[in-house]
């Protein structure tokens, strides 16, 4: 299958951060299609070579295993292209329209690797050139808007140019092998399916820690806050594939279905439950790793009275006849103890407990990151002389070391879905929308609160009040059981 792959935005950060080593390793792999061209469009004037140039240049900073030698980039290097366009003229889409149909490849994939603010202007330009056929599909970049509105109005744009089928946009969290895994893990065994419910589970926790502060994104970061980057698109991802009915097919759209039903399914929130159930903290100055920190106020590019919250724990439901009554916690931030991504499901203790002791609920832990894999907590005997003493134990699957050879990231696992026209993996416009609707009254009623975000010191798992919160059902965050 040949392929035309585009990148607006070629010269920027995530193109050659993240897209140009992730199309290289699948290049490497063999699993980039025969007949292929890859495509960068900037307002810079460069020649072909020149942009060859430029991204072996930034290969430097991709982790060593995944740098090209120069033979393998000499072979890579001949599917990179580049034109110079600016965004705004017409006479520039129809130059690239001839590029593309002088060569008529079977597929055509417009990645708009740039500003959400420019989506409606790039996909409005697509349009008027014609660059909006059925071999055509547009991959759209995270965050789509700022609030409900601005996404509404970006998918207006959108839909009046492409169809919803022709539209991918990009949560580059589900293309992670471990998010990928919940499917399996849940409709793919019959394990687990029985015990998928109120009756069995006491909560579930979603937990997304970063130990690394904003660093250079401090502007950006200023602007977005850790609700908008990680709540309203990762971490509600998640929660859907984690409590969604089974579909009834593994088609995309019976997916996105499921999902949808899940986020519309969460609890409202009022400016009362906010205040209850939501806690947002700012870092201060720390330690991490031994290593002193700056508090988020001290990095560059950060205003000195932001009022930004870098940190977000809240408390939800889903309400319907599988989960009523069960806390679903979420949890993220930046500048926390470590760097881990996990799903904690904790099981209800048993009914009626006939052994010594204070027996310990069973959890199940799914690992995202930087661990890949699944834990199953269960009690056992410890066969000792003292009667039948329990104590925990594990089993601790490794997906990572069980697949490895198999495994890829998470940015060409979304490459090849969007150039094999896969929509599995991809949000659809009304789950996009309807996340944005449930976050909004969060965001209102901290524009209308003076106090700001609670201080938290960098190294600690955020503020107090975090723990005080999923306390007042009797919980503990894991870390701390």
């Amino acid at each position: 299958m040949s392929f035309d792959l585009v990148f607006f935005g070629g010269t920027g950060d995530l193109t050659w951060r993240k897209l140009m080593p992730a199309l290289f390793q699948a290049f490497r792999h063999g699993k980039l299609p025969a007949g292929g061209r890859i495509l960068a469009v900037a307002r810079d004037e460069r020649s072909d070579d020149e942009y060859r140039s430029f991204i072996k240049e930034r290969f430097v900073e991709v982790d060593s295993a995944k740098r090209p030698s120069d033979e393998e980039f000499a072979r890579f290097a001949d599917l990179l292209h580049y034109r110079r366009m600016d965004l705004s003229q017409p006479e520039h889409y129809a130059g690239l329209k001839q590029w593309i149909e002088a060569r008529g490849a079977d597929t055509v994939v417009l990645y708009l690797a740039t500003a959400p603010y420019l989506f409606p202007v790039i996909c409005e330009q697509l349009g008027t050139a014609g660059l909006n056929g059925p071999r055509v599909r547009v991959v759209l970049e995270k965050p789509l808007g700022h609030d409900l509105a601005s996404a509404q109005q970006i998918n207006r744009v959108v839909r009046s140019v492409f169809s919803e089928h022709q539209a991918f946009r990009i949560d580059h969290y589900l293309g992670k092998p471990s998010v990928q895994n919940l499917m399996a893990l849940r409709f793919g065994n019959a394990l687990f399916e029985p015990l998928w419910r109120r009756e069995s589970i006491a909560n579930i926790q979603i937990t997304l820690a970063e130990a690394l502060g904003v660093g250079t994104r401090g502007d950006f970061y200023d602007q977005t806050g850790a609700l908008r980057d990680m709540v309203q698109n990762h971490a509600l991802q998640l929660l859907t594939m984690i409590a969604m009915e089974p579909p009834s097919t593994n088609d995309a759209d019976a997916i996105r279905d499921e999902k949808l039903k899940v986020l519309k399914s969460l609890r409202p929130f009022t400016p009362e439950s906010v205040g209850r159930d939501v806690v947002r903290g700012q870092y201060r100055a720390g330690t991490i790793g031994g290593q002193p920190v700056p508090g988020y106020l001290q990095e560059a590019k950060v205003p000195a009275d932001s009022t930004t919250e870098t940190f977000v724990a809240l408390r939800t439901e889903v309400q319907n006849w599988r989960w009523a009554g069960v806390p679903f916690y979420l949890r993220t931030g930046k500048r926390l103890a470590s760097r881990h991504a996990q799903i904690v499901v904790n099981f209800r203790e048993v009914p009626h407990p006939i052994f010594p002791g204070s027996a310990r609920a069973n959890k199940l832990v799914i690992n995202l990151q930087p661990e890949d894999g699944l834990e199953l907590h269960l009690l056992a005997s410890k066969g000792s002389s003292q009667g039948e003493m329990l104590a925990p134990v594990s089993l601790d699957l490794d997906f990572d070391k069980a697949f490895a050879s198999e495994r890829v990231g998470a940015y060409e696992r979304l490459l090849m879905d969007a150039i094999a026209g896969r929509l599995n993996l991809f949000v659809r416009s009304d789950e996009q929308e309807q996340a944005w609707r449930w976050v909004e009254p969060i965001l209102h009623a901290w524009a209308a609160d003076p106090n700001g975000p609670r201080p938290y010191a960098a190294g600690t798992w955020g503020p107090p009040a975090s723990s005080a919160m999923v306390a007042r059902d009797g919980c503990t965050w894991d870390e701390e059981q």
